[in-house]
């Protein structure tokens, strides 16, 4: 039986949504192993001055800690 533990983390991207979570796994991903699955659970934007400056993606990440 394994198990697991969820952490969250938030990407950011100049471009889209799919970088700003792909960005939030790979950091993750710099200080924690065995990733199993990374969900995206919220997504939002920055605007400044009436136009979108930066694609947000909050990231539910789910790791083995034992077995």
């Amino acid at each position: 039986m394994a198990v697991y533990k969820i952490i969250d983390v938030v990407g950011v991207s100049d471009k889209h949504f799919s970088d700003a979570a792909k960005n939030a796994v790979n950091e993750a991903a710099k200080t924690v192993r065995g990733i199993k699955r990374a969900e995206v659970v919220k997504l939002d934007v920055k605007v400044e001055d009436d136009k979108v400056t930066k694609y947000r993606a909050e990231v539910r990440i789910s790791f083995e800690i034992g077995k």
